[in-house]
């Protein structure tokens, strides 16, 4: 018997230097850079998904074709964070993911974001459909939340303070 995949993903990182602003805080564009990076890795962690290899190989990858991001606390200069990653959605074209991330004991979120994936054929330059395998996957992994909108989810964050 297989063991079930996680569905949600867990990763720590250290806020560096170069990626700060003068006030000794994560940049903000850097937030979108350090919440990708660790959907990457986890993916390869836990997925046994390597998005670069899959565009070597296969000539297929996911592109990002949206992100909203609610910037909440700041992230320190060599703060450590945990940033965590879920699957919301997914159809035959894309996948809609959650990133969080957290300060190192998860009681307080520094920011949200929500990604828009589109599964993309390097060659045609076109969208690509999922195989079956990827489909079997994300059902087994999708963790929706009842929010219906980024703004309200950002509201229950805030909220559960």
């Amino acid at each position: 018997m297989s063991k079930e995949p996680p569905k949600i993903l867990e990763s720590k990182t250290t806020i560096r230097f170069q990626h700060c602003d003068p006030f000794n805080h994560l940049n903000n564009s850097e937030y979108l850079n350090y919440m990708v990076n660790a959907r990457e890795d986890q993916l390869i962690q836990h997925y046994d998904i390597d998005i670069y290899k899959l565009g070597r190989e296969q000539g297929k990858s996911w592109v990002v074709g949206s992100n909203q991001i609610a910037y909440l606390r700041p992230a320190w200069l060599m703060e450590e964070v945990v940033i965590q990653s879920q699957l919301l959605h997914f159809d035959e074209t894309s996948l809609n993911v959650e990133l969080r991330m957290f300060n190192r004991d998860k009681t307080e979120l520094k920011a949200l974001m929500w990604s828009h994936y589109v599964h993309f054929n390097l060659q045609t330059q076109k969208r690509e459909t999922h195989e079956a395998r990827f489909m079997d996957l994300f059902d087994s992994v999708k963790t929706p939340v009842t929010h219906k909108s980024f703004e309200e989810r950002v509201l229950h964050f805030k909220n559960k303070k």
